[in-house]
């Protein structure tokens, strides 16, 4: 009789411990739902700097500062800057005649933004007297200081200055204001071109469902883009459709053309990062798993279960990423990762080496005498086929989101890439060419850019007096006026 005493004892302040957590979970949930429906804090609409956030959401934003952790590597990428053009230089000769092949590097995180940016050797290295060969709209992705500074000086003015004019305007990197609404913290598309790409499809991007937001505000930036008209006006190509074929008729009716390819005289569509587009086409995009599920996690902290602001790779964290899901161990859901990616990354290369090869082959027909008649059918063929390659490349995490598609994407790059080859060589017969081809040596990163005239001594040396010179002044004057809480 005692034992049956002693455990309705022990089951009861078992079931009051357990009432008791639940009580104080509900408690805090309402208190922090309360806190933040009525707009309890004291920041300003559209604030965008970081550090202020900490004090009203610590957990979101200590996450979130976990962004500059350079640490994850994986098998084919890290979350540091490392050079892909050394990894692979035959990128060098596909973006010949773009800014791409001056620098090109792996990305980091969404603390690193503005830093990487302005680094980079691609903005350029304004002084004084000169601008930055680049438009503002090369910021947009970068800060929550660019819907702020939108609309105090118009999309246009915004749109179409100089890079380097906005340098001390935008100083805080992607943080709460880009994806959240200040005071409610609700997520809040900011930026036009998504909203204005779903208006023209007929659609209202205010009536999506808070599971479709945890994708769309990524969707604000991870996605593919381009610079319309003499105002670099930031542009969605989805007017006919998301998928690669339906951009790609959007642009050739536009008549757009990023670059013509400085080797073979191509006319390229550089794809931009197209992660929204290409994960939708994937099982999980299908099924309805947002951006957020896999890359930031629920975490919980005693009764608070919250995002994980640490934005990266799943693979990063598998147990929180991926087994809420899926039951298979780490080990074996690591391998089905790896195992697309070997054979995306397989097929890719293939394809980088044929492009390149097939660029050098047109200039030697150029050099010997074809005509841009003659050579119209075959840089078609090489702009759809770099198009296709430049699609998966360029979406980071392509090889996983869709690997059916990105390989069906990649198969037919290598047969247009080969049909342009087979026209080239057919020409050099018609045209009694007896000289034969030599493939150049481009085995390194420093032989390809000098192979396509690139000084990068000279570039690097004005980036670092740029770094040294003109960057500190736009800190003062973003400190000057407020737009900075600590030294940067």
């Amino acid at each position: 009789m005692k034992k049956k005493n002693w455990l309705l004892v022990g089951i009861l302040a078992v079931v009051t411990f357990l009432l008791g957590l639940l009580a104080n979970s509900i408690m805090n949930r309402s208190h922090e739902a309360e806190f933040i429906a009525k707009g309890g804090n004291n920041l300003e609409d559209q604030e965008c700097r970081n550090e202020l956030y900490k004090q009203f959401y610590p957990r979101q934003y200590d996450s979130w500062e976990a962004t500059a952790d350079t640490t994850f590597r994986s098998k084919y990428m890290s979350s540091q800057d490392d050079d892909l053009l050394a990894l692979r230089p035959e990128m060098v000769i596909l973006w010949a005649g773009y800014a791409f092949s001056k620098e090109y590097n792996a990305p980091r995180g969404h603390m690193h933004a503005i830093e990487d940016v302005t680094k980079i050797l691609r903005t350029g290295a304004p002084t004084e007297t000169t601008h930055s060969p680049q438009s503002g709209t090369c910021w947009t992705c970068k800060s929550p200081d660019v819907p702020r500074l939108m609309k105090k000086v118009g999309l246009e003015e915004y749109y179409s200055a100089p890079w380097d004019k906005w340098g001390s305007e935008i100083v805080n990197p992607i943080g709460c204001a880009t994806c959240h609404n200040t005071k409610t913290m609700k997520l809040e598309v900011h930026q036009p071109a998504l909203a204005e790409a779903f208006a023209r499809q007929g659609k209202d991007i205010n009536k999506a469902t808070h599971q479709e937001m945890r994708s769309l505000v990524c969707a604000q930036c991870h996605v593919e883009y381009y610079f319309k008209g003499d105002k670099k006006y930031l542009t969605f190509p989805w007017d006919e459709g998301m998928t690669v074929e339906k951009m790609e008729e959007y642009y050739d009716k536009e008549g757009w053309t990023d670059y013509v390819h400085k080797v073979s005289r191509a006319p390229i569509i550089k794809a931009q990062h197209p992660d929204y587009e290409l994960s939708q086409l994937g099982i999980h995009g299908q099924r309805g798993v947002s951006c957020a599920d896999c890359h930031m996690p629920y975490k919980t902290d005693g009764a608070v279960k919250f995002s994980d602001h640490q934005i990266s790779s799943p693979l990063r964290n598998i147990s929180a990423s991926c087994q809420t899901c899926h039951r298979q161990s780490e080990d074996e859901l690591r391998k089905n990762v790896y195992d697309r990616q070997d054979a995306v990354y397989g097929m890719r290369i293939k394809l980088e080496k044929e492009l390149a090869k097939v660029h050098f082959k047109a200039k030697f027909l150029w050099d010997n005498g074809a005509t841009e008649e003659q050579m119209k059918p075959t840089l078609a063929l090489i702009r759809k086929s770099q198009w296709r390659w430049d699609m998966v490349h360029s979406s980071h995490g392509a090889a996983f989101h869709a690997p059916i598609e990105s390989e069906r994407l990649l198969s037919d790059g290598l047969i247009y890439a080969l049909e342009a080859e087979k026209n080239l060589d057919v020409l050099k017969e018609k045209l009694h060419i007896a000289a034969e081809f030599v493939m150049p040596d481009i085995s390194t990163k420093a032989k390809a850019q000098k192979e396509i005239g690139l000084d990068i001594p000279k570039e690097e040396a004005a980036k670092k007096e740029f770094l040294k010179t003109i960057v500190p002044k736009w800190l003062e004057e973003a400190r000057k006026e407020g737009r900075l809480v600590t030294q940067k």
